[in-house]
């Protein structure tokens, strides 16, 4: 327990140094559209979340690069006004106003590095199978949409506000599913998030959590552009 209090004093400390760099500055606001300018004040980011936000080999920091540009600057909103709440996060948006996080988020939309390899722990092809039946079909009887619904059949996002579900770690998936479905992290309402997490089992959030971690990289990562016709449930971060 000690070892781990250091370790995170320790983090806190490297995002409180990086933040001092990746604060804006509008005075000089037309070198921010420099990538060379722009790669110097995401330290802060790329610290934690990787060099090109590929995410790291563990629960906290996930991918985040090739997102939608407004589902990004939705995520940072809610760190900064208390939607979702990771202290490290809080702190480093504290005082970023809108202007500089569309500026993020944008940066890392255009960002496409390598993606992770699938997860390969041992599972029952049973719990694999009943996870892609939830991801490709949902469950009708529960009222639960399937996830390609809404992001995608290649589950790459959708424009402009639903996010790309691969190149994540098994157990960060089943932890956002916990969040949700505990009401801790919150969307903008109208939270379709919740309303279907809240409709998941331990059962549930483990089988798609493990299945979609095991997915190669998708020929075309991109999120596809914003599909036809309404999503299976109204969603504050995509509206119609």
């Amino acid at each position: 327990m000690h070892r781990r209090t250091i370790g995170s004093s320790i983090l806190l400390l490297i995002c409180a140094l990086c933040t001092l760099c990746a604060r804006p500055s509008f005075a000089a606001s037309n070198d921010a559209s420099a990538p060379s300018v722009m790669d110097e004040k995401m330290h802060a980011c790329t610290t934690c979340h990787g060099v090109q936000g590929q995410g790291r080999n563990n629960d906290y920091f996930p991918r985040i690069a090739g997102k939608p540009a407004d589902y990004l600057f939705n995520q940072l909103t809610a760190f900064r006004d208390g939607g979702r709440t990771y202290p490290p996060m809080g702190y480093l948006l504290a005082f970023l106003p809108d202007e500089y996080l569309h500026k993020i988020s944008q940066y890392f939309a255009d960002l496409q590095p390598p993606y992770p390899n699938p997860d390969t722990n041992p599972l029952p092809q049973a719990t694999l199978d009943y996870g892609k039946q939830l991801v490709m079909q949902g469950d009708a009887k529960r009222g639960i949409p399937a996830c390609a619904a809404c992001h995608g059949a290649h589950l790459t996002g959708q424009q402009p506000g639903i996010p790309g579900l691969l190149g994540l770690h098994a157990s960060y998936i089943a932890g956002q599913m916990g969040t949700w479905r505990s009401g801790t992290r919150h969307a903008l309402a109208t939270d379709c998030m919740h309303s279907i997490a809240v409709k998941l089992n331990d059962k549930d959030i483990t089988a798609v959590s493990s299945w979609l971690a095991r997915q190669p990289r998708p020929a075309d990562p991109r999120p596809v552009p914003r599909l036809p016709g309404k999503l299976p449930l109204a969603c504050g971060s995509q509206p119609e």
